[in-house]
């Protein structure tokens, strides 16, 4: 009897060839780009440096794509919407030292968000590894301990043999639920001596699935069978796990309403009659989720945006399908079931029994009513108009990034992401400059559709190096810049706090002529005009700025009591 681990992949004859007779002139960096191509890699992003060179030499050698940022921490942005749109592993290519850690607070967000990235960074020559004190230039200590509370895996490679391996397993690693970065350094000298060892010709990277446990499920679905008023919060498993369907299709079967959270934004139908969109962060809706008798909570830790900045305190059972153990009940006790959403939404479809509740949709309109109520007494138009102008011009199927701004915090609660992978935002980690470099990702991942990136004037500051990238690349990007003259939601905070912003205020350049003077065109537009100015600019081909200076005002928070 055969078992399918005892299979064999035999080579082909050209790949005998191919192993018998490499060609002359290949090096460690070599072995890196052959890897990631036979694991199916097509584009990689990065910057080079010193000890990186090795790696940057052999991708000319190559048919991978490479799309050059000119920030380590944007590559890392751009690297983390491309997983995000593809699903993919995206390749990082990064230098030692300085190159290596500036692109650190990219990897915390794709931690946070379940974004798949592989990072690949070079090393000081191997002598130096260990942790003396040799003189090399970029030389760390332990390069690796800066990451390894950050990424999911870190791998260390010491000779050539080892590159093949250590990059599948990362792969690996960045693709098992939960999603997510992973680390790969090595030395300068590896990547730079002559290599003899065969072409690389594929790759096997299969991760294995996450299912849940059966008698966890079975719990499950007797528990939301028999709810009087099951309630779900989807979260941004559903979205990494390509859920939505079935999370769909259970919230039909059980009458559930459904709210999503930032990460989980179009998850669910916006305008399906059990849909509360995403007022995650509103009184209201918080209310009725502690009324749930039974609740579902699928790819959701229950954080802080999540849980109305931890007021929320539900008084029904809990059921959490969360990939990622360390979220598992880590805020609320709850029936914790360890899986990828798509697989334990399955398996409750399987079991479940269908309810009837003819007035579940009459109390999620109920809900939504007091929620428009609450906002439309706050005079907020501008705030309002501004959003749904952004979303009418927007096309339904192009994806949206927004930086840490007052209009993406608007747009967490109130915007229609109209469909699962639409929508990102860096709400995961928190850190300014994520919208235009990932947008460039997310262009570069398909470029079959405009993509919009949404930012702050001082998120914008981050990033302006990569209208240079965009216009290298010709991405088709529109870029958003809402400019107030600061750091809008810090102010807010502060005048609430303290009665006085302090170290808020920017002066800034003039961006239309900073985005010509790339070779990218800019307009000015205003609230009236925006939704005409930023259509058109999304239809033409190639990157684009359009400049909104506004003052918007957030809504009034629910959280503080």
């Amino acid at each position: 009897m055969t078992h399918d681990h005892d299979l064999v992949l035999r080579p082909t004859p050209a790949q005998t060839e191919a192993a018998l007779n490499p060609p002359p002139g290949r090096t460690g960096g070599d072995l890196v780009v052959e890897t990631l191509a036979g694991l199916g890699a097509t584009t990689v992003f990065g910057l080079p440096g010193q000890h990186a060179l090795g790696m940057f030499d052999a991708l000319r050698r190559s048919d991978l794509r490479y799309i050059g940022l000119r920030v380590e921490n944007n590559a890392g942005f751009a690297a983390d919407a491309y997983g995000r749109i593809t699903g993919e592993a995206a390749p990082l290519l990064l230098s030692t030292g300085p190159g290596a850690l500036t692109s650190l607070a990219a990897l915390q967000e794709a931690a946070a968000a379940s974004a798949p990235v592989l990072a690949i960074s070079s090393q000081v020559p191997t002598a130096g590894l260990g942790g003396g004190r040799h003189g090399y230039l970029h030389e760390l200590p332990d390069q690796a301990a800066s990451f390894r509370g950050v990424v999911k895996s870190v791998h260390t490679v010491r000779t050539q043999s080892q590159i093949p391996s250590a990059i599948e397993a990362a792969w690996t690693s960045a693709l098992s639920a939960p999603h997510g970065p992973v680390w790969v350094e090595i030395p300068q000298d590896v990547l730079l001596a002559e290599t003899a060892i065969p072409v690389v010709t594929g790759g096997d990277a299969f991760p294995e699935e996450l299912a849940p446990r059966p008698e966890l499920t079975a719990v499950a679905a007797d528990l939301l069978s028999k709810a009087a008023r099951p309630a779900i919060i989807a979260g941004g498993g559903v979205v990494r796990a390509d859920a939505s369907g079935k999370l769909r299709q259970l919230a039909e079967r059980l009458q559930a309403p459904v709210v999503t959270t930032p990460g989980g934004k179009g998850a669910f139908g916006w305008t399906h009659p059990l849909s509360l969109q995403s007022w995650i962060e509103d009184r209201h809706t918080t209310d009725f989720l502690e009324d749930a008798d039974v609740l579902l909570v699928v790819g959701s830790g229950l954080g802080e945006l999540s849980s109305n900045y931890h007021t929320f305190k539900p008084r029904g059972r809990v059921v959490q399908i969360e990939a990622d153990l360390g979220k598992l009940e880590s805020n609320h006790p709850a029936l914790g079931i360890h899986a990828d959403a798509r697989l334990a939404l399955q398996a409750l479809l399987e079991t479940v029994s269908e309810r009837q509740d003819p007035e579940a949709p009459e109390r999620v309109r109920e809900v939504l009513a007091k929620v428009a109520e609450r906002i439309a007494a706050q005079e907020l138009t501008l705030e309002q108009d501004v959003l749904a102008s952004v979303r009418k011009a927007l096309p339904a199927s192009s994806p949206s990034f927004w930086d840490m701004t007052i209009l993406a915090y608007w747009a967490w609660s109130a915007f229609d992401a109209k469909g699962p992978n639409h929508m990102h935002s860096a709400q995961g980690a928190g850190g300014l400059g994520y919208a235009f470099p990932a947008a460039l990702g997310a262009a570069a991942a398909d470029p079959t559709r405009p993509v919009l990136a949404v930012s702050g004037d001082g998120g914008a500051l981050y990033s302006i190096a990569e209208l240079a990238t965009a216009r290298q690349y010709d991405l088709n990007v529109t870029w958003l810049i809402v400019d107030d003259g600061g750091y809008g939601i810090l102010r807010e905070y502060m005048n609430d706090a303290f009665g006085e912003a302090t170290a808020t205020e920017l002066t800034r350049p003039d961006y239309v002529a900073l985005a010509e003077s790339f070779g990218v065109p800019g307009v000015r537009t205003t609230p009236e005009s925006l939704e005409q100015d930023l259509a058109k600019a999304l239809a033409a081909p190639g990157p684009s700025v359009v400049l909104l200076p506004a003052v918007l005002r957030m809504f009034a928070p629910t959280h503080l009591g």
